[in-house]
């Protein structure tokens, strides 16, 4: 049988073209109508989903097909959005770009979940050859289907006119045109834009929400959503079960670590965890009787100072460690772990000193894409010989005289690497993976976490 799920891909021509604005304001005049609105991201990114959370006030969660694979994440998708009135997924850079060969690309995702695609084309400075460019995008992958677009930086009701015509000449169907206003830019800094929780985003998403209500057909990105609802995928798949709680992992989450994925994190409540948070900003103590420790990625340079004032913290981080607890940590964490932090004006900042090593912020991208991870010797998320999926982002180095825990291998060009920190029960390391596609690593951390409870 057949899932009846309405909903929509917001992808786009290219990355910067509005994708994440327009989609930001679409999910939050959806709501405005009293539906029930589940938003999902392509890909790996963590940031533009706090702006879907922002619209939403719930969570949003990343469809990946090189960190979870095609069958993890249909799950994924069909266990989050059952019962949403319609799901809106939006498209990560263009919309037929990814990783090697076209991993994880909106248009890979839109073929694996039988999507439909609206796609944003930014038409500033452009009159009919936005049309050219709907045509072309549209002929490259008929497999691909796309349901229409919506032009964004309009210049005026004429502007658009003459490209609603052409479009039409097309069989190009346009669901409506953003006018160009400045207050609708979305912040950015060096990993892409800036968190919600540093902005002023509640007031700009307003702005957003009221352009996208008068100038965007809701109606009939509804209606299309509707009729197409039950071309998904040919399966059924049980909701997520959560065994009862019998340890307690802390995980960091405040303005400086925030980088997590929901469904990797229920992977561990699948095995039994109970997921306490705490801030590595503001509490000067981890929380009790936990039995593992993960500290994921996010601005620990954007916080360097604050993190280094809550030394009392920092201090029973390094005991935990040094007692064996379970650690595991990824980018911004591993970072944080270090004894040194350098920031982007050169400023040391004093940090964890679990790691022997420091880490320092440069101006140039040091390294983004997906790596396959060989795991070098055993540790507490998995086996020497075992092999993990990751993403890597980061415009920092890292210099570490602790062993290495991974051998790297850059999927986009094949360049191999070791990298991270592996020493007791600690793991950290640049990479961000997604226990959802590691089930082993997550039974691996739980196995650990149980060890070190009973000891």
């Amino acid at each position: 049988m057949k899932n009846n799920f309405p909903r929509l891909i917001i992808a786009a021509t290219q990355s910067g073209s509005g994708k994440t604005t327009i989609t930001a304001g679409l999910l939050a005049a959806l709501k405005n109508r009293g539906l029930d609105i589940q938003a999902y991201k392509v890909g790996p990114d963590y940031i533009d989903t706090g702006w879907h959370e922002l619209a939403l006030g719930k969570p949003s969660h990343n469809l990946d097909s090189w960190l979870v694979g095609k069958d993890k994440l249909q799950k994924i998708f069909v266990e989050t959005s059952r019962g949403a009135d319609i799901s809106i997924i939006e498209g990560v850079m263009g919309l037929y770009d990814g990783g090697r060969g076209g991993i994880s690309s909106t248009a890979e995702i839109s073929k694996i979940l039988n999507a439909p695609v609206i796609l944003v084309i930014d038409a500033k400075s452009m009159g009919n050859s936005a049309a050219a460019v709907a045509l072309g995008f549209r002929e490259f992958d008929k497999s691909v289907k796309l349901a229409g677009v919506i032009l964004n930086r309009i210049g005026s009701d004429s502007h658009k006119k003459m490209i609603v015509d052409a479009l039409n000449d097309l069989g190009i169907k346009c669901f409506g045109a953003i006018k160009r206003n400045d207050e609708f830019h979305l912040p950015e800094r060096h990993l892409g834009l800036v968190p919600t929780a540093e902005n002023n985003s509640v007031d700009v998403l307003k702005k957003i929400c009221a352009a996208v209500e008068e100038q965007i057909d809701i109606d009939a990105l509804i209606q299309y959503a509707r009729r197409n609802a039950q071309c998904v995928m040919n399966f059924q798949t049980p909701n997520s079960y959560f065994l009862t709680p019998n340890l307690k992992i802390a995980v960091a989450k405040d303005a400086a670590f925030n980088f997590y994925y929901g469904a990797s994190l229920n992977e561990l409540k699948n095995l039994g965890a109970e997921i306490v948070y705490f801030s590595p900003l503001d509490d000067e103590h981890l929380p009790e009787n936990i039995s593992g420790l993960i500290i994921g990625g996010g601005f620990p340079e954007m916080f360097a100072a604050r993190l280094e004032q809550n030394k009392n913290l920092r201090e029973e981080i390094f005991h935990a460690a040094q007692e064996g607890l379970p650690i595991f940590a990824e980018c911004g964490g591993f970072m944080y772990l270090m004894r040194e932090l350098v920031d982007f004006s050169g400023k040391s900042f004093e940090m964890c000193g679990v790691i022997d090593g420091v880490a320092a912020m440069t101006k140039k991208l040091q390294t983004v894409g997906y790596v396959e991870a060989e795991i070098l010797r055993d540790c507490v998320i998995g086996r020497a010989g075992d092999k993990i999926r990751a993403h890597e982002f980061h415009f920092s180095t890292a210099e570490t005289s602790d062993e290495k825990i991974f051998k790297c291998r850059r999927m986009r060009t094949g360049a191999e690497y070791f990298a991270g920190a592996v020493k007791k029960n600690l793991v950290a390391s640049y990479l961000h993976i997604h226990f959802a596609g590691c089930p082993s690593a997550a039974r691996n951390f739980i196995d650990a976490c149980k060890n070190f409870q009973r000891q």
